[in-house]
């Protein structure tokens, strides 16, 4: 079959030859430093995909999709759950109130983030997925002084089951108003996401009103609504609030509140991959290298080629065609590798850790005490489409160098 010199000679070139051990052992470097850098990069670009996802998904456990408010106060929030939750996208809407309060327990306290919320409406929005969380709430709603606390939170301060707890608002504290404490009775501890099992937790909406001193008025009373698609909470919203037809009304979603969080994670990772691009960049410069080589060791044979009649972009071509080759190689190589590791991390970090007798994330250091990696095809394409372009690039000065070589000054000494 027919072939193009420029690509049957440029792949020719890439055969290892005893006399140029030292071009070949280059060249194997290029390739390797291409292939480490493209494992690396889709690697751990997988792990902060996974991580953001899992960050994600324990940030929702305490924090709602969207929630509505109003600035004259919600006075009939029933009436206002009722058509959010008939809305387009939204699968249920809850009241609920939020402050800071003080919790003490057996001589010791501190700060916690109180949540009031109305068990017959909560289950509707909740984020974790438990049989035994759904029967919390069932208890909550038959104890008035009924209190959920966060799993860290209780394990911290050595509370348990029916244990006595009081709590202050945080503005009686800071007034001495000590009448206005509240006792409590632990009814259970529930996962609130690593955000909140630390400093959380839930009473009664008309528990946590009386308490933080709003009495029976709505004016803080606000609605959490859980969508089906949490991508699009902040439309969905807001599609929801218009529909009420309330000009009072507005909505905030969960990527608004937490956009520093996720936006820094998403800057952490367009920073990453720059770095680590370097290391495809280096293994480009070992293709300079490489290919400066071959053009000073194939100057004869460039010259007959000329004298043949090979044009100027003939010489460019076959160049180009052996340092894209290795690129590709390289590329592919590292590709494959790469996502066989993000596939099977767990498994390959279980085998370092063994092996090193280790641990990288002991629970008790990292809120993140095991590395999720999620493959995003994208990622990958566009990984690959890089080194090829970088591989490419470093290709042109010495395939130039290539065509500017004189064939009389080089047969002259053959």
């Amino acid at each position: 079959m027919f072939k193009p010199v420029s690509l049957f000679i440029g792949l020719r070139y890439t055969r290892t030859r005893k006399k140029s051990q030292i071009i070949s052992f280059v060249s194997i470097v290029s390739t390797l430093g291409i292939t480490v850098g493209v494992l690396a990069l889709i690697v751990v670009l997988s792990v902060i995909n996974g991580s953001t996802s899992t960050m994600r998904d324990e940030t929702l456990k305490a924090v709602p999709h969207a929630s509505v408010q109003s600035s004259s106060g919600l006075n009939d929030w029933t009436v206002v759950r009722n058509s959010l939750g008939s809305s387009p996208g939204v699968i249920g809407a809850a009241p609920y109130v939020e402050g800071e309060a003080w919790l003490r327990y057996d001589g010791g306290g501190e700060f916690v983030q109180l949540r009031g919320v109305s068990p017959a409406f909560e289950s509707e929005v909740l984020q974790v997925e438990s049989p035994g969380f759904r029967q919390l709430l069932d208890t909550l709603g038959q104890r008035e002084n009924g209190i959920i606390l966060g799993i860290s939170l209780a394990s911290r301060l050595g509370i348990f089951l029916d244990d006595e707890i009081t709590l202050m608002s945080l503005n009686s504290l800071i007034n001495r108003e000590l009448d206005d404490a509240m006792r409590f009775r632990v009814i259970g501890a529930a996962d609130f996401g690593f955000y909140g099992n630390n400093n959380t937790a839930m009473i009664s909406l008309e528990a946590a009103q009386h308490l933080l001193g709003e009495g029976n008025a709505a004016q803080d009373v606000r609605l959490r609504l859980r969508v089906d698609d949490v991508f699009n909470a902040g439309p969905i919203a807001a599609a929801a609030v218009q529909s009420v037809a309330d000009p009072d009304l507005s909505s905030t979603s969960w990527s608004e509140t937490q956009a520093s969080l996720f936006g820094a994670l998403r800057l952490e990772k367009t920073l990453t991959g720059f770095m680590l691009l370097m290391i495809v960049v280096i293994g480009a410069v070992n293709i300079v290298s490489t290919l400066v080589m071959v053009v000073a060791d194939k100057s004869a044979d460039i010259a007959i080629l000329r004298t043949m009649g090979a044009s100027r972009g003939t010489i460019m071509s076959i160049f180009v065609t052996q340092g894209t080759t290795v690129g590709v190689f390289g590329t592919l190589l590292g590709a494959v590798l790469g996502v066989l590791v993000s596939n099977n991390l767990s498994t390959v970090m279980g085998w370092v850790e063994s092996t090193l007798n280790t641990v990288f994330s002991p629970a008790d250091v990292y809120m993140i005490s095991y590395l999720r990696a999620e493959l995003r095809s994208s990622d990958v394409v566009i990984i690959c489409i890089c080194a090829l372009l970088v591989s490419f690039l470093a290709t042109l000065y010495p395939a130039y160098r290539a065509t500017r070589i004189q064939p009389a000054e080089v047969l002259r000494y053959e």
